[in-house]
C-alpha cells in the first residue's frame, strides 16, 4: 500500500516540484519497493511451507534493503540530506543479499 501511495504522491504531488532526474529517482525507489513487496509475499509463503532459515534471512534482508534503498532516496529528494547518499548503495547490497538467500534456498533446500 505504501509503495502505491508514494508512487501516486510522486506522480501527482511532486511532478511539478521536482527536476526530471529527481522524479526518475523517486520512480526507481517506488519500483524497487513494489517489486520487493511482491518478493516478500512469495518468500513469506515459501517460509510457511519449508521453515527455511535462508528464506527468513531473505525476508529480513528485503525489508531492511527497501528501507535503506528506497527510504534513502525518498529522504534525499524530500530533504536534500546529502549524507544519505551512501545509504542507497548499501540498501542495494542488502537487497542483493536477500536475493542470494532466495537463490540458495531454491538450489540447495529440499522440498
Amino acid at each position: 500500500m505504501l509503495g502505491v501511495a508514494l508512487g501516486a504522491f510522486g506522480a501527482h504531488g511532486l511532478r511539478d516540484r521536482l527536476e526530471p532526474s529527481q522524479l526518475s529517482s523517486w520512480q526507481t525507489a517506488v519500483q524497487y519497493q513494489l517489486i520487493h513487496a511482491i518478493a516478500l509475499l512469495i518468500v513469506g509463503v515459501w517460509v510457511l511451507h519449508t521453515g527455511a532459515t535462508a528464506l527468513r534471512y531473505a525476508g529480513g534482508f528485503f525489508i531492511a534493503g527497501v528501507v535503506l534503498f528506497s527510504g534513502s532516496i525518498y529522504m534525499l529528494i524530500l530533504t536534500s540530506a546529502t549524507w544519505l547518499g551512501p545509504v542507497t548503495p548499501l540498501g542495494g547490497l542488502v537487497l542483493m543479499a536477500g536475493w542470494l538467500c532466495v537463490i540458495y534456498a531454491g538450489l540447495f533446500l529440499q522440498q
